[in-house]
């Protein structure tokens, strides 16, 4: 870590604002050597009121499904300048600026094989725009857009595998992280940072807005998310599982009943049992879990 702030106190994020402890984690993580590239969003909108700024580094805003296309060009640029050795490169957007809206331009950032690192912040919804869902809200949950009702019990999609879909790129290193294990996002981040090529990190942010949940809980829910298997922690290289976080699985109605947007299924036995089959479906798959949990970061 240096001395200086990159991202500084004073901007306008709510209260209990995951993507904010994601984004500070993320930049101060990265050092002041680095370039930012935002899609429009949360993030962008809280932190750059004009005329003000939190970042203390170069940052770019232009639309909201093209950060990896600008990004792209910023390489390029700094290719033919002979800076890009000692500049990192960091292209950022949402869960829909990514999944849905910016998937394109991310498609062809990761195919043409820049050097450039991709950092998705998932708070699973359009926060910025209403809580309207993404490609990344998770099955039942209640958005503007995905209401419940006598005919409906929320989004009726699965959650975007966005992390196999990058995967599927051939690209040479894949992550996930929460704002709940800080530790494990600063490590990750230097970690793609070190690799020469694109690199995707997809960071869970909870949004007590859109969650509909206290603001003092943020940090909780995030370990929840995780501690359930709803949002495994996993790491590739090359292809390859590297690591996972293994956990002691916890009921997937903890993390549940803790979130307004979730209030409809606590007494919907049916879909309970589907998200706990995703959760154990997640646990299975990638080696979850533990007989002995690792030590908390």
């Amino acid at each position: 870590m240096e001395n200086r702030i990159l991202f500084k106190p004073g901007h306008t994020a709510c209260a209990g604002c995951g993507q904010a402890i994601a984004a500070h984690t993320v930049i101060e993580a990265a050092g002041s050597n680095t370039i930012v590239v935002n899609n429009t969003g949360c993030l962008e909108v809280f932190t750059t009121r004009y005329p003000e700024t939190a970042w203390d580094v170069p940052w770019i805003h232009s639309l909201f499904e093209n950060a990896a296309a600008v990004a792209s060009g910023v390489e390029a640029a700094l290719i033919y300048l002979g800076k890009k050795e000692s500049t990192n490169v960091i292209a950022q957007g949402g869960d829909g600026g990514t999944a849905d809206i910016g998937l394109q331009a991310l498609s062809g950032m990761l195919e043409r094989g820049h050097d450039i690192l991709y950092v998705c912040y998932d708070n699973e919804a359009y926060m910025n725009t209403g809580v309207q869902r993404s490609g990344l809200t998770p099955f039942k949950t209640n958005t503007t857009t995905s209401p419940i009702g006598s005919k409906s019990s929320g989004n009726i999609r699965p959650k975007k595998p966005m992390p196999e879909i990058v995967l599927a790129h051939g690209i040479p290193y894949v992550a996930t992280c929460s704002a709940g294990f800080i530790q494990d996002l600063q490590r990750k981040v230097k970690k793609a940072l070190s690799i020469k090529g694109p690199k995707y990190i997809q960071v869970h942010v909870p949004c007590p807005l859109g969650w509909r949940h206290e603001t003092k809980l943020t940090l909780e829910v995030a370990k929840l998310a995780v501690e359930t298997g709803l949002y495994p922690l996993i790491e590739f290289e090359n292809g390859s599982l590297i690591s996972r976080r293994q956990i002691t699985p916890k009921p997937v109605e903890e993390y549940l009943k803790v979130q307004g947007r979730f209030k409809h299924l606590i007494n919907n036995p049916q879909d309970l049992k589907k998200i706990q089959e995703i959760a154990d479906n997640n646990i299975r798959k990638y080696g979850l879990k533990a007989e002995n949990p690792p030590k908390a970061d």
